[in-house]
């Protein structure tokens, strides 16, 4: 299976600078947070980080424009179905990483990996929650993701 879009769900720290590196690499990406008001500012997140590597000339326009035509914003998990990778990049909260996931399992078609972002909760507890362990990964970017 080749990963054409990735779908993310957190569009804060972690979740903006993951689409970034996704968007700067060809990756379609949707990426989904709980409100209008939180996709825009990850949305303004990675363009102003574009615009820092534009200015250091590690990019161009072109580069940036295509980058950010890659990355949908929305607040609809339905967006997430035309993603082959979903990852799930939420604040650091079992019971709510557990929800998500546990929501994700059951919207995706089977052969959707899903992957979660934590840095501290078992990854183990955290798929058990999934009916898909074997399409079920830890994903541990660094702060900042696009480095």
């Amino acid at each position: 299976m080749s990963i054409n879009t990735v779908g993310i769900v957190g569009a804060g720290t972690m979740g903006n600078g993951i689409a970034q590196a996704c968007a700067v690499s060809g990756i379609n990406v949707v990426m989904v947070d709980i409100s209008q008001q939180a996709v825009d500012r990850g949305l303004a997140t990675v363009d102003k980080s574009l615009d820092r590597l534009l200015s250091k000339e590690k990019i161009t326009e072109a580069d940036k424009a295509a980058a950010l035509g890659r990355i949908k914003g929305s607040t609809s998990y339905d967006d997430l179905k035309a993603a082959q990778l979903v990852i799930e990049a939420a604040t650091e909260n079992h019971e709510l990483k557990n929800k998500i996931l546990k929501q994700l399992d059951d919207l995706l078609p089977p052969e959707v990996i899903i992957a979660t972002n934590t840095s501290s909760i078992s990854i183990t507890q955290l798929g058990a929650v999934t009916g898909r362990a074997d399409r079920f990964v830890g994903m541990h970017f660094f702060n900042p993701v696009p480095m």
